[in-house]
């Protein structure tokens, strides 16, 4: 983390951009206070598309059936 004031920021822009792109935080102070942060933005994510896994797996065909035992278990039968 920087720390610059707000004239020297707004002098050297192009600097604080720079900074920011390099994954650096500058904190503009004004009298000495900490006033603003100038942080690098976060990566862009890349857009989703359904159905990216379609395909690949598989559902057995008896899945949702179960045994009078199991039945047995979960309702107490």
């Amino acid at each position: 983390m920087r720390a610059m004031t707000i004239y020297e920021a707004k002098t050297h822009l192009s600097r604080v951009v720079a900074l920011a792109e390099e994954g650096t935080e500058t904190v503009l102070t004004r009298h000495g206070k900490p006033v603003a942060r100038v942080v690098p933005l976060a990566p862009q994510r890349a857009e989703r598309k359904p159905g990216a896994f379609e395909g690949k797996g598989w559902i057995a065909d008896d899945f949702d059936e179960m045994t009078d035992a199991e039945l047995a278990d979960w309702y107490g039968e």
